[in-house]
């Protein structure tokens, strides 16, 4: 994690200050779940405050659920998202289709307007930011690497999140990924090893970040919601290849003895022994 986004208190170099920079670090986005805080000694350094004073705020955070601190271990950003859905609720939804489709059709909607927001507020480092993410997915891509692919289309999507400039979308998007990283409502690979789907979700993810670049949001808009559109029928598709595949090796598995030709002979003579 880069050091420098911590700022120098300017004034009274109270707890107060430094918890409130560090809450709108964490409510922008900047510092994310697992992100590790420089040590206490560099920390208070950065803010130019003492360590007591430093101490006061980190409790603070902590108190209230925005780190957590390890004895000997380090200060981490806490998993501030993963409380939006309790695990209880996350299983319910797992069991039941609808949940997916309405799922699907949140994301088609919040997606849409993310990605518009995205292209009218992307600032040069959001743009560069997308750029290395699509480079690094175009390299996925070409290795054939699904593992790598999956993760990268998360980060995409978070980074345009990020390019919206708006906190509310910002983490209630990330709280979807975490639901889709976790595999909650579909698994990505069957979808993925559809023909042709791999190329198709590069090329969506090309055409979003085209729009954004060139600052069009309607073309923004269209490009996300067409991309989940793709991703709602190949999920249907999958399941209903996996259905046509379960059923064809029943269909094998029952008929192997009578193409083997035991079977056929098995047949004849339990029918001459009852003539």
């Amino acid at each position: 994690m880069a050091t420098d986004i911590f700022a120098r208190i300017e004034h009274s170099r109270t707890a107060d200050e430094v918890v409130h920079q560090i809450e709108v670090l964490v409510l922008e986005g900047i510092l994310r779940v697992g992100d590790r805080l420089p040590g206490e000694r560099e920390l208070a350094k950065q803010f130019d405050v003492s360590r007591p004073i430093l101490r006061e705020a980190l409790k603070v955070l902590e108190g209230r659920g925005l780190l957590n601190t390890q004895h000997g271990g380090g200060t981490f950003v806490a998993d501030v998202i993963g409380q939006v859905f309790t695990r209880p609720v996350m299983e319910l939804i797992a069991r039941h289709q609808k949940a997916t489709l309405d799922y699907l059709e949140y994301r088609r909607e919040i997606e849409g307007v993310t990605a518009e927001f995205a292209a009218r507020r992307a600032t040069e480092a959001d743009k560069a930011l997308l750029t290395r993410i699509v480079t690094a997915m175009k390299a996925a891509h070409q290795k054939d690497d699904f593992e790598e692919e999956a993760e990268i289309d998360v980060e995409f999507h978070s980074a345009i999140g990020e390019c919206a400039h708006n906190i509310i979308l910002l983490h209630t998007l990330r709280s979807c990924y975490r639901l889709l990283a976790e595999g909650v409502f579909y698994n990505r690979a069957l979808v993925y090893n559809l023909p042709g789907a791999r190329d198709q979700l590069l090329a969506q993810h090309i055409a979003i970040y085209d729009a954004v670049m060139a600052a069009n949001p309607d073309a923004a808009r269209r490009a996300a919601q067409a991309h989940i559109d793709f991703v709602s029928r190949a999920m249907k598709d999958a399941e209903r290849s996996g259905d046509w595949e379960r059923v064809s090796k029943l269909r094998l598995q029952q008929r192997a003895p009578d193409l083997s030709g035991s079977g056929r002979l098995s047949r004849q003579k339990q029918s001459e022994a009852a003539e």
